[in-house]
């Protein structure tokens, strides 16, 4: 499906390792190889890299410091590139990725400029609606320049309920629902997986089932809990831990593996952008977050052919079914480890949990079906102005 011509698009996220940030970044590239032209605007080169092609553009944002300030005016600078951004490039649409502080920039970009503006696109992404929109700091704000929007969407059905109960938005505003996606190709299945190619990583030379967590480290994630699942699963099997990413919860989860005596079994990693090489080699993925709107990290897992093991919260049950990995109570540590051991004791088991993720994957979470969904919300929101887009 391709819109009635090419449109100019611009693209706000957060360049960090989220899922709003990837996702953003692969609409972006996939938009810009059907034809459109796409200008991505962020604080820094996103952390998933943006291919080289003639139509697709990078924009940084500037927040100078000053000594008035406490935090720079991040905001302030996003809604000026913006402005700038759609002044010399004509832009028929500013799409923004997680809400906080992007929909309220964007909005006032948009009234900076008048009858100049372009339409503006919101894609809700988790926090945004359920921890930092909902937090009376900021909900009026957020929630005010959400419903300002020319088209709402979010990626899962909990997200949808969310947007209306803990955001508060107007039940009688349409919200989409777009599930995220993966490049298939890329995150493929191997017809051969090698785990003992990463032996050297562990300062234990004993190998083991190796047990994969990607994730931005935020408290959200609870990576504190993949430490405590690992010592509980070691009881049994000699297993392994790989962490790839970083953020502020990072030391304490050092600290906790030091404390249980697992250090020399797992390996920090850091921030990588060439893990899929890591993940498809995995024997199980681990989701141990408080909530997840959808899940992007257990979804690039399933298109590798690695069966997910986590939390029963939020929008994951959507992604994690019975027949592709397990799902516990969460919050049960033991609960989660006996479910990695069910998993990565019966290699009949794992291989058939890996062939059912990865055909799950194909059938709905593919990019192209994604691109057709979000190019007829921008002819939506576009419709009132006639099919010229202008």
């Amino acid at each position: 499906m391709t819109l009635t011509r090419a449109r100019t698009v611009a693209i706000v996220c957060y360049p960090s390792l989220g899922g709003s940030g990837i996702i953003a970044s692969e609409l972006g590239a996939g938009l810009a190889q059907r034809g459109h032209t796409v200008h991505v605007i962020a604080s820094s080169q996103p952390s998933r890299a943006l291919p080289v092609c003639s139509r697709l553009f990078f924009h940084e944002v500037s927040a100078p410091s000053y000594p008035l300030f406490e935090q720079a005016p991040y905001t302030l600078a996003l809604a000026s590139t913006i402005a700038r951004v759609v002044g010399d490039h004509h832009i028929d649409i500013v799409h923004v990725h997680y809400a906080v502080p992007h929909s309220a920039s964007a909005y006032l970009a948009r009234q900076a400029l008048g009858a100049a503006a372009p339409r503006l696109v919101t894609t809700l992404h988790g926090t945004d609606v359920t921890r930092v929109g909902a937090d009376p700091s900021y909900q009026t704000i957020t929630r005010f320049c959400v419903e300002a929007s020319d088209a709402i969407s979010v990626p899962s059905e909990y997200l949808r309920e969310q947007a209306w109960s803990a955001l508060g938005i107007s039940a009688s505003m349409p919200i989409d629902v777009i599930p995220n996606f993966v490049d298939v190709d890329r995150f493929r299945k191997l017809e051969v997986r090698e785990p003992q190619r990463f032996d050297e990583l562990f300062e234990d030379s004993s190998t083991g089932p190796l047990l994969c967590h990607v994730s931005n480290f935020r408290s959200v994630k609870r990576v504190t809990d993949l430490l405590e699942v690992l010592a509980r699963v070691r009881r049994t099997l000699p297993a392994r831990l790989l962490l790839v990413g970083d953020g502020p919860d990072r030391p304490a989860a050092a600290a906790r593996a030091r404390s249980l005596g697992i250090q020399r079994n797992v390996c920090f990693l850091g921030k990588r952008s060439d893990f899929v090489d890591l993940l498809q080699h995995a024997d199980v993925f681990v989701l141990t977050s408080e909530t997840e709107s959808f899940g992007l990290a257990a979804l690039e897992a399933l298109s590798c052919g690695v069966p997910v093991v986590g939390y029963r919260v939020g929008g994951v049950p959507a992604v994690v079914t019975e027949d592709v990995g397990r799902l516990v109570a969460p919050f049960d540590l033991d609960a989660l480890a006996a479910a990695v051991v069910e998993v990565v004791s019966e290699p009949a088991l794992r291989e058939r949990l890996g062939d059912r993720g990865r055909e799950r994957v194909l059938a709905n979470f593919r990019r192209e079906p994604a691109l057709d969904a979000y190019e007829r919300l921008y002819d939506r929101a576009l419709a009132d102005r006639g099919a010229s887009g202008a």
